[in-house]
Order: C-alpha cells, then structure tokens, then sequence
C-alpha cells in the first residue's frame, strides 16, 4: 500500500456498481479490502478488515439498512464513514456518524475528491479542499449549520 492509499470497505447492493468502483478504487491507488451487500455483512467486514474507509450506499440488498451499518462502522475508531446515495434526503441529521455524502450518480472525479480530503483530513495526509459533489455533516463542516443543501 503506497502513501496515501485508503483500505476501503464497499457497502453496495448493486453488483455492477460495486464491481465500478471497485475498480476506480484500484486505479486511484486505494485497496478495496471488501465488498458487502448486507448488513451484517458489512459490519463484519468492518469489525475483521479495519478499513480506513467504507463507502456505504443507504439501501441495501436486506433493505434501508446503511443507516445501520454506518452508525456500527463509524463506530470504530479509525474508520471514516461515507454515504454513497441517491436518496441523500433519507440520510439522517446527525449523519449516523458518517463524516459526509457523496451523491449519485457520482463521477469518478468526485470519488477521487472525496477520498482525497478523506485522506487529509482523518488519516494524516495533505489536507484538501472538500470537494463538490460531496455534503459535509454538520460537525465537519465547523459551523454547525443544519444540512440545507443536500441534492434531491
């Protein structure tokens, strides 16, 4: 793993996209250590592989679940939490603990983007801007401000 490389952990239902950014992950750099398509699955994976990231999507092949799993992962210290959706509305207040949402459709660019500040700003590496297509929680955001500008 070179300087800069994120583990990431895959929470995504949808094979193709799962398969999708697995690959953009590798060509990026980063070490997909997993995917999982459920729940408990998922939280497992955590638990065993210790990623650096997981790119949890809201909907899961056991239903609403990446609520859940988000809470479970971003539970663990050392693990930065991502939303990966296209219902960003369903994304509770307080983010169950993920640090932010990267909405789909999402581009390769904005994949890249979010786990370059992902990198800087929880893992020691060369801080970043946070990058469009990304909505910060609250909390990382430093202001405190409610999320008025999630996409629809």
């Amino acid at each position: 793993m070179s300087a800069g490389s994120l583990r990431v952990l895959i929470v995504e239902d949808e094979a193709f996209i799962a398969l999708e950014l697995e690959c953009l992950l590798e060509e990026a750099g980063h070490v997909p250590v997993g995917v999982a398509a459920r729940a408990a699955e998922a939280v497992a994976m955590g638990r065993d592989l210790a990623p650096d990231v997981a790119l949890v999507d809201i909907h899961l092949a056991d239903g609403p679940t990446g609520v859940t799993v988000a809470r479970a992962l971003s539970a663990r210290p050392g693990t930065t939490v991502l939303f990966t959706t296209a219902n960003a509305k369903r994304v509770p207040d307080d983010f169950a603990g993920a640090a932010g949402i990267i909405a789909k459709p999402y581009s390769e660019r904005v994949i890249r983007a979010a786990l370059a500040y992902v990198a800087g700003r929880y893992h020691g590496g060369t801080p970043a801007e946070v990058p469009d297509g990304v909505v910060l929680a609250p909390g990382d955001r430093g202001d405190g401000a409610a999320r008025t500008d999630l996409p629809a």
